[in-house]
C-alpha cells in the first residue's frame, strides 16, 4: 500500500489509539474538520479521525508510542510500519495578560499551521432551518474550549508566539459568518492587520463569498495572502438539503467571487472546500472541480467526517475508493492548470492534512 493509499484509508475509516492521551491533544467540536487528531506517515503529517463512528470501528489500531512519539500501526493485528504522533505545541502552555490560555484562541493545526475561528457564532447555526448539517461551530464553544470572539491583539499575541515557540508556518484565519453584507470579510481584515503588524506570518482568510467583491481588495490589501471560499457540496439540490442558509448564497454567486478573487490573490491562492461524501456523485465534483481549475481556483476535496452532536453524526463517511475514484484525476487536472499544494502560500490547500489530495500530487511530480 503506497503512502497516498495508506493516508487515504486512514483519513475515511479512522484509527483507534491503545493510548488516547498520546501525541497532541486532539480536536472535538468547533468550525472545520473536527473529531481528528494529528499524525504523520512518512514525511506527510496528516489529520485523521479519531471520535467519529467510523473511528470507533476501525480496523487500524495505533499502539502506545515510544518516548520519541513513534507508534506501530497495525491493521487487524498485522503491522504497517510506523507513524510519529506530533507533540503538544509549548504555545498551548501560555495565557494572556488577562488570563485567557492560548489554545483557546488559536490551535495548532497538523504540525505547522496555526489555525482559529474569529467568530465563534454564526447566523447559519442559530437556526435549526439554516444550519449546516455537518457543521458543530457551537459545540466547542458550549464546552468552553474557546472563546466566542478573538480579538484582533490576542491573534497577534498568540501567532507571534507559536511562530517564535513551534515554527509555525502559515496561519488559517476562518469564521463563523455573521450578519452583513461582508460575510466575515471584516473581521478578517481587522484581523490580519494585527497579525501581519506583529509577525512574518503567511495568512489564509476564510468566508462565504462578500456581497460586494470589493472586499477581496481589502482582504488582500490587509495582508491576507490566500482567501478560501468553500462551496463544501457542488450541486443544488445536496446543498440546499445540507446546507439550506449557506445555499441561499447561489453557486453563481460563489463563481463571480471566485473569479474576482482570482484576479486580485492569482492562481492557486484561491481555494474552495469540498465535502465528498454529502450525496454529490465523483462526477459531479470532478466537473466542477474542472470549472474551478480553469479559473484558477484550487479545489480542495475531503472526505466528508461525520461529526457526533451533528444532524450527519449518523451519516456513512465515503469509501476509500470513492475518495480515489476522485484524487487520482483531480490530482492531475490540479496540475495541468498550473496549480498545486506546494505552491499555494498558506491555508488549506497548502497544508493539506484533511485529504490524501497533496500526496496523490507528489505521486504525479516524482
Amino acid at each position: 500500500m503506497s503512502e497516498a493509499e495508506l493516508i487515504n484509508e486512514l483519513q475515511t475509516r479512522g484509527i483507534r489509539l491503545v493510548d488516547p492521551t498520546a501525541g497532541m491533544e486532539s480536536r472535538r467540536g468547533g468550525a472545520g474538520p473536527t473529531d481528528h487528531k494529528a499524525v504523520t506517515v512518512g514525511d506527510t503529517t496528516v489529520m485523521v479521525p479519531v471520535h467519529t463512528a467510523p473511528a470507533f470501528e476501525s480496523p487500524y489500531v495505533v499502539q502506545a508510542p515510544s518516548s520519541d512519539g513513534i507508534s506501530e500501526i497495525t491493521k487487524r493485528g498485522r503491522s504497517l510500519g510506523n507513524i510519529r504522533l506530533p507533540m503538544r505545541p509549548k504555545f498551548y502552555d501560555l495565557k494572556t495578560a488577562d488570563g485567557v490560555e492560548y489554545h483557546k484562541i488559536a490551535a495548532l493545526h497538523s504540525k505547522d499551521v496555526l489555525a482559529t475561528t474569529i467568530l465563534q457564532t454564526c447566523i447559519r447555526y442559530e437556526s435549526r432551518k439554516k444550519t449546516c448539517q455537518f457543521c458543530s461551530i457551537g459545540q466547542s464553544l458550549a464546552a468552553g474550549r474557546t472563546i466566542a470572539r478573538k480579538t484582533p491583539a490576542q491573534l497577534a499575541e498568540v501567532a507571534k508566539a507559536a511562530v517564535e515557540l513551534d515554527g509555525v508556518k502559515h496561519m488559517v484565519m476562518t469564521t463563523g459568518t455573521p450578519a452583513g453584507k461582508d460575510r466575515g470579510a471584516s473581521v478578517m481584515v481587522e484581523s490580519a492587520v494585527a497579525v501581519k503588524a506583529a509577525v512574518d506570518l503567511p495568512i489564509q482568510g476564510q468566508c462565504e463569498p462578500p456581497e460586494d467583491n470589493i472586499w477581496h481588495e481589502h482582504m488582500f490589501n490587509a495582508g491576507i495572502d490566500a482567501l478560501g471560499m468553500h462551496l463544501e457540496a457542488v450541486t443544488p439540490e445536496v446543498r440546499q438539503r445540507i446546507m439550506p442558509g449557506k445555499a441561499q448564497v447561489s453557486l453563481e454567486k460563489y463563481f463571480d467571487s471566485f473569479k474576482s478573487a482570482v484576479k486580485i490573490f492569482g492562481r492557486g491562492q484561491v481555494s474552495t472546500y469540498i465535502l465528498a461524501g454529502l450525496g454529490d456523485t465523483s462526477e459531479a465534483i470532478l466537473k466542477t472541480s474542472q470549472e474551478l481549475c480553469k479559473i484558477g481556483v484550487y479545489p480542495f476535496v475531503v472526505p466528508f467526517v461525520p461529526v457526533s452532536g451533528t444532524p450527519l453524526e449518523s451519516h456513512p463517511a465515503p469509501t476509500s475508493d470513492f475518495m480515489a475514484g476522485i484524487l487520482k484525476p483531480l490530482s492531475g487536472m490540479i496540475l495541468r492548470a498550473g496549480m498545486s499544494a506546494e505552491s499555494s502560500k498558506a491555508g488549506c490547500a497548502k497544508c493539506g492534512a484533511c485529504s490524501a489530495l497533496s500526496t496523490y500530487e507528489k505521486l504525479r511530480v516524482s
